[in-house]
């Protein structure tokens, strides 16, 4: 029987050593007998590990030593700070300038875990958060903390500040030997201020059987810790989760590890103080496991309902000393059953009904401003963006995507009648798109009998220059110029001789055929213009026109010496 525990011990010790290697991958986990403070497992117990939450019972302890030693009351009034009012959740968001007394503040602490009252204890009790700390660290070096160092009263991240399963555990039995007038602190199911309701983060109180406390703690950096507590038979227990991926799996983890203590004793197990340190020097950081991976981050409170035949059992080799085997009756957990919640408030004494009737009201005038709040902004999330309104279509006309009004073309394009003085007439038609550039086309209409007759001079019977006399019915001829495509050069207005003002009766002479396609006119002002020019376009028409246009020259000429 001696060598039988004796050999036992050694798996103690070599499983401890070897709780920072791979042989192990799970969090830290620790049971402890709260009376003799002997280990009945340990689960890498020396670690260094991130608190967050647990922290506040380090902090409740400063707080009660410090009552205990005649340095503060528990009906001692607190102040919130602008400083405490602004730290994040998990919060009660007390407006700074209200009071609260330290009873009210630690029962809060306790089950809402509100980082704001545990900083206001802090700045109350210590004079400021560093000071408060300072309070902490010597505390713990004093009941036999070793691998604790704390910067804050909440447990909020803060690489500085770390622990060890061993260090709570430690700190839990400290709590129960000194102050046990105070132990129904530690196992209040819910508290009411108001008509809130808030319960208790801790999911074996009410549902596993003898639970009676203490208090969970979560950050991204820790994954899920617990520490908790159970009494069978008048033996009390003490467990230690930390670093579980969801609540339900440390509430689990810490129901299978009561059923394993409670099964049995530990007369030559070893006790907190010789558990062997660890080799890491850091605690590590869990938030790729917890909450970087894929999904919501998971809540501080379990779904319930659950048993721990739900998940993969913690109590496999070598994760176990060689004397824990997984234990032989495991509890069901059932869902939460009703508690009867402990009212807190403001001030120093219990609020009246009147006072009770006007803090709801001021509750129900808030509760509605935020879902006003949140009504807006979804509806100004969920308008749609405005469209351009589309053109009206007449009845039995079909619908044409709107342009801009310069761009429209003629696909057919008519030709413009000439004006009375004879001259031609251009018609510049927009460019509507970036297609490709065609040579610009001349269309003519059919020229007069008398222009064929200005060919006549040409001939070997006479000797002299065809002079033929200007008539009257003579029609010019309209040159339409047609631009069908966007970017090719517009024609420029042909060089015509002026007629003398003085003489308005006498006709004009005909538009020559050089002048319509040797010199495109500049477009006049208003119209579009064209800022590329093709002379490959002009070269065939220019060479027939050059041999009418010679004859026709000296009848200009002497037409205006008779003018």
């Amino acid at each position: 029987m001696v060598v039988s525990r004796a050999l036992r011990l050694s798996a103690l010790l070599v499983v401890t050593l070897m709780g920072g290697t791979a042989a192990h991958a799970n969090g830290p986990a620790l049971v402890v007998d709260a009376a003799s403070g002997r280990v009945l497992h340990a689960e890498r117990a020396t670690d260094p590990w991130y608190p967050a939450s647990v922290t506040k019972l380090m902090t409740a302890y400063v707080a009660l030593d410090m009552v205990k030693r005649g340095e503060a009351r528990l009906d001692q009034l607190l102040t919130v700070s602008e400083a405490a009012h602004a730290l994040p959740p998990s919060k009660m968001a007390f407006k700074p300038g209200s009071q609260i007394t330290l009873d009210n503040a630690l029962k809060i602490i306790m089950v809402k875990s509100a980082n704001d009252v545990a900083a206001v204890i802090a700045e109350n009790l210590g004079g400021s958060i560093e000071g408060f700390a300072a309070r902490m660290n010597e505390t713990a070096m004093r009941i036999g903390m070793k691998e604790s160092n704390w910067v804050n009263p909440h447990g909020l991240p803060d690489d500085r500040q770390h622990t060890s399963a061993r260090d709570m555990a430690v700190l839990a039995r400290a709590l129960f030997t000194d102050f046990p007038q105070h132990g129904e602190l530690f196992q209040i199911g819910a508290i009411q201020f108001g008509r809130r309701v808030m319960r208790n983060h801790n999911g074996l109180i009410g549902r596993y059987p003898g639970a009676d406390g203490m208090k969970t703690g979560f950050i991204c950096a820790s994954g899920f810790n617990v520490v908790a507590s159970a009494t069978r038979n008048g033996r009390r227990l003490i467990t230690v989760v930390m670093g579980s991926n969801s609540a339900n799996e440390r509430t689990l983890k810490a129901a299978e590890l009561f059923d394993l203590g409670f099964e049995r004793q530990a007369f030559l197990n070893p006790t907190l103080e010789r558990l062997p340190a660890s080799a890491l020097a850091e605690p590590p950081n869990m938030r790729p496991v917890i909450c970087d991976r894929r999904g919501p981050v998971p809540g501080e409170d379990d779904t319930g309902g659950l048993n721990a035949a739900t998940e993969a059992s913690s109590f496999s080799a070598p994760n176990l000393m060689a004397f824990a085997a997984a234990p032989a009756n495991r509890t069901v957990l059932g869902p939460r059953g009703p508690v009867n919640p402990v009212r807190v408030w403001l001030g120093s004494n219990p609020p009246s009904e009147a006072d009770l009737n006007a803090q709801e009201a001021a509750e129900d005038a808030e509760e509605q401003a935020r879902i006003v709040a949140r009504k807006a902004k979804r509806a100004v999330a969920a308008k749609p963006v405005d469209k351009p309104a589309e053109p009206s279509v007449a009845a039995g006309t079909a619908a044409k995507p709107a342009q801009p009004a310069p761009k429209v073309v003629n696909a057919k394009p008519e030709v413009a009648p000439a004006r009375e003085n004879g001259r031609a007439t251009l018609s510049v038609k927009p460019v509507s798109s970036e297609a490709a550039k065609p040579a610009v086309k001349t269309v003519e209409t059919p020229p007069a009998k008398p222009a064929a007759a200005a060919k006549k001079p040409a001939t070997a019977d006479k000797p002299e220059p065809a002079k033929p006399a200007p008539r009257a019915d003579a029609k010019a001829t309209t040159v339409k110029t047609v631009n069908a495509d966007p970017k090719a050069p517009l024609p420029k207005a042909a060089a015509l001789p002026k007629p003398a003002p003085s003489k308005p009766a006498l006709p004009k002479p005909a538009l020559q055929e050089s002048d319509k396609t040797a010199k495109p006119t500049a477009p006049k002002a208003g119209e579009a213009k064209s800022t590329e020019t093709k002379p490959a376009v002009a070269k065939p028409v220019a060479k027939p026109v050059a041999a009418v246009a010679k004859p026709a020259a000296p009848a200009t000429k002497e037409a205006a010496k008779r003018n």
